[in-house]
């Protein structure tokens, strides 16, 4: 009779979030549109950077200067005048204004070191760090060239032979789309069953249920099994659909592994959203709660900055939760291939962590349903 009554009210957990269209379309669009956008957006790089260039030389080398800016690291460079950069650059059209004084190639020529102004918007940071010294080469360069009246290759005493291992292309979407599934697993995970809890507060079915022969166990468990199921079926459909049919990005391990991965951190982060929903008394203060759970349990749990680049107190303290463990997994099946043998340690960490959350959850939420009795 228990998994009975499981397996019928998890049934019950699943009709209720079909007729919720708020929480199908978070949950279409965190595993579409979410993920492409992650991929393919690049801030952290120079891409497409706007620049403008203040020729007053007009001259062969401003205009092999102007000719070097192209895509994908700056737009096509505007040519503006004098009057205009300051303008443009108070209204954020450019993040980049080059003036090129008068008589700056017969300078050049003449032995002198001329100075070219170079004006940079510091408020968009990402591309303002690294223009500049992108910027700098580029004109470097063309000068050096067009004094030697050819480009020469810096000869070297030890030949760098570069191999990318798992990236050789050094794609940046190829991490940017694993990792925001990976994201959005934990996310949604802890905001279907912590909404699923309190839908029920508000709506007065947690009574029904009360009056029910059904056990706080079972209650808990449905929504576990629920609302696990339906993350792991998107995570599945997300990353064949969308990561490796849209983006392309190749997956060198066992899907099937990580899938299997992915279900022992739903099992923890799903209990983790009962609990919180025990917590709160309505969805404003539940938003706050995961506002203040979510945002450190992916920023430290390796998915973005390396877990070795963080301090040891903080890589000790993520060794309780599991995104760290999912995310050392996930980076290892699906990025090099890794195989049970290798990744045996995150699995158990997962059952333990995972068995902690539920009875501790558990113990939450029978006191709050013996509250409500």
């Amino acid at each position: 009779m228990r998994l009975a009554n499981i397996f019928h009210l998890g049934i019950k957990e699943i009709r209720g979030l079909l007729h919720d269209p708020i929480m199908l379309i978070l949950i279409i669009y965190a595993f579409t549109f979410a993920v492409h956008t992650s991929a393919t957006a690049m801030p952290e790089t120079l891409h497409k950077a706007p620049i403008a260039i203040v020729d007053e030389d007009r001259s062969q080398l401003s205009q092999r200067i102007a000719d070097a800016f192209f895509p994908p690291h700056f737009m096509p460079p505007a040519r503006i005048s004098q009057a205009e950069m300051d303008a443009r650059m108070d209204a954020g059209i450019d993040t980049f204004a080059i003036n090129i004084p008068s008589d700056f190639q017969r300078d050049v020529l003449a032995g002198h070191t001329p100075a070219i102004q170079l004006n940079v918007d510091a408020t968009r940071m990402s591309q303002a760090f690294t223009g500049n010294s992108y910027i700098q080469t580029i004109i470097t360069g063309e000068v050096t060239t067009f004094l030697q009246g050819h480009r020469s290759n810096a000869s070297s005493s030890v030949d760098l032979v570069l191999r990318s291992r798992f990236n050789p292309e050094l794609n940046k979407a190829w991490f940017g789309a694993v990792m925001k599934v990976i994201d959005n697993v934990t996310m949604l995970s802890i905001i279907l069953t912590g909404a699923a809890l309190l839908r029920e507060r508000e709506h007065g079915t947690v009574e029904h249920l009360l009056v029910m022969p059904v056990t706080p166990f079972e209650i808990m468990s449905s929504k576990v099994w629920a609302m696990g199921i339906v993350v792991l079926l998107a995570t599945a459909g997300s990353l064949r659909i969308v990561v490796q049919g849209v983006l392309g990005v190749p997956v060198e391990g066992s899907v099937t592994l990580f899938l299997v991965g992915t279900a022992l951190h739903l099992f923890a982060t799903t209990s983790l959203g009962i609990f919180l929903g025990t917590l709160a008394r309505s969805m404003p203060q539940f938003g706050l709660l995961m506002m203040l759970i979510l945002l450190p349990l992916q920023i430290l749990s390796g998915s973005t900055t390396p877990r070795e680049s963080m301090p040891e107190l903080v890589q000790f303290l993520m060794l309780a939760a599991p995104n760290t463990h999912f995310v050392i997994l996930a980076q290892s099946i699906l990025y090099r291939g890794a195989g049970f043998t290798l990744v045996w340690l995150q699995f158990i960490a997962l059952i333990l962590i995972g068995a902690t959350f539920f009875a501790a959850s558990l113990v939450r939420f029978r006191k709050a349903i013996g509250s409500m009795a």
